[in-house]
């Protein structure tokens, strides 16, 4: 109870601190967002105050224009505008202010320099935009060339981008102020329905179908659940395999001890002792196969990487395989035969063997005496297919999709008399996938047993290569 309750104590701590860090980057990142937006829409917005305060300016240079004043009127100083918004100043071809209506314009300096005025002299019109440093204010300036030669100027003062940015800052606080507030409430709930799921995914994996979560979510929680399952099916096939290994194992061994401790106690008379001794010989050669058919599919589920492959030639590989077995077979009083033709394949070609060599020593294994094997290899349009096909006692159709399962057996009193591990069929499958082959079954009980294994022949895996690149 104590441990229940310590870990019940962690679980809400670390929930706490996952909502928490939740919570702050939202807060964070809303902050940021209110405050580059707000620079962004006070630049762009003092951009459109610019263009207008230019295009009112323009308008009313030009009404000044189409007066005349400037033009014919020979004595300026009788020009009289009053306007404590706009400034206006007129400026001869030298570039000397010859009227200001806020400044005698014998106190200012020449202005021939001045961006505005150049431009307005080579190409009509010309403006510009002075940023005072000292007052944080900018002056915006339009310049027009009147008929006589001289260019009239009007200006206006505003804020700069920076004032405006810098006295709207109070405003701006109490937005993020505001909005803060809303972004917390806002992202405690929003925590609360993401969270929520995974909770109780954690708590009940078993119910991810009832889970109550918006839809975004939903492939996130799909995908946790399918490994899931995977993961308790592998556990569940582990612990099979494990017991099955363990009650294999058991069997021989059990035997070897038994007949051991008899002859050890003096128990067995001449004859018994080599009885017994055969017995030892054949559970121990029994023992050795298992154990080695058991690492071998161990190897098999580890490596995932692609075996060495290269161009491998199925006919001839199966032909050395059946010269193996060929003793195999008279033993169990069993005919074996090769037929076919070279098929070129790419395969790693000890697989090759062991696919041949299991395949062959099941059918003489759970043959008739007096039966036949035969091994057959050809091609067939772009593929190549192997044929193993016996005259057996054959297998059921509700057993036929199984017998590629561990330790799967159709008879098992048969298959210790034969020595049979169960692993063969599985050992195939493993091979088979890793060269993305196919195989199949046709069986009758009774009659026999056929499996082919077809695969790409080399050439058409030449021509995949190809497209793929």
């Amino acid at each position: 109870m104590k441990k229940q309750r310590a870990d019940m104590k962690i679980k809400r701590k670390q929930d706490i601190r996952l909502k928490g860090k939740i919570n702050i980057r939202f807060i964070i990142l809303t902050i940021f967002a209110i405050a580059v937006t707000t620079v962004l829409s006070t630049i762009v917005f003092y951009e459109l105050f610019k263009t207008e305060i230019m295009r009112d300016l323009k308008t009313y240079t030009h009404v000044l224009k189409s007066t005349g004043v400037f033009e014919y009127t020979d004595d300026l100083s009788k020009v009289n505008l009053k306007n404590e918004d706009l400034r206006v100043t007129l400026v001869s071809e030298q570039g000397d202010v010859l009227y200001d209506n806020m400044v005698t314009a014998s106190d200012m300096t020449n202005h021939v320099d001045r961006p505005e005025i150049e431009t307005a002299f080579a190409k009509g019109e010309g403006q510009a935009v002075r940023l005072s440093e000292t007052l944080n204010r900018s002056t915006f300036y339009y310049a027009v060339l009147l008929d006589n030669g001289y260019v009239l100027r009007v200006s206006k003062e505003s804020d700069s981008v920076w004032s405006v940015l810098f006295s709207g800052i109070p405003y701006m606080l109490g937005i993020m102020a505001v909005l803060l507030v809303l972004t917390v409430v806002f992202t405690h709930y929003l925590t609360k329905s993401i969270v929520k799921p995974i909770e109780q995914m954690a708590n009940n994996m078993n119910h991810a179908d009832e889970l109550e979560a918006y839809k975004e979510i939903r492939p996130f929680i799909d995908t946790i659940k399918q490994q899931h399952e995977n993961i308790l099916q592998n556990a569940q096939m582990r612990q099979e395999f494990t017991a099955n290994v363990s009650h294999e194992l058991k069997t021989p061994l059990t035997s070897i001890s038994g007949y051991s401790e008899l002859i050890e106690n003096g128990m067995a008379g001449d004859e018994d002792v080599r009885r017994f001794a055969a017995e030892i010989h054949r559970n121990s050669n029994r023992l050795l196969t298992l154990i080695n058919d058991i690492i071998r599919l161990s190897e098999l589920d580890v490596v995932e990487d692609t075996p060495v492959m290269e161009k491998v030639d199925l006919y001839g590989t199966a032909r050395i395989t059946v010269d193996m077995l060929a003793v195999h077979a008279k033993k169990h009083e069993v005919t074996l035969s090769i037929e076919g033709e070279s098929a070129y394949i790419l395969a790693n070609r000890v697989m090759m063997e062991e696919i041949v060599y299991n395949l062959t020593d099941n059918a003489i294994r759970y043959n008739n005496q007096g039966g036949e094997v035969n091994i057959s290899v050809y091609n067939h349009e772009e593929q190549v297919i192997l044929s193993v096909k016996d005259t057996g006692i054959g297998i059921p159709i509700e057993h036929q999709e199984q017998i590629f399962q561990r330790f799967y057996r159709v008879d098992k009193s048969r298959s210790k008399l034969t020595g049979g591990t169960g692993l063969g069929l599985a050992i195939v499958k493993h091979i088979v996938a890793k060269h993305d082959a196919k195989i199949g079954i046709v069986s009758e009980p009774g009659k026999g047993t056929e499996i082919t294994v077809t695969f790409d022949s080399y050439e058409m895996h030449k021509k995949k290569s190809l497209a793929e690149v």
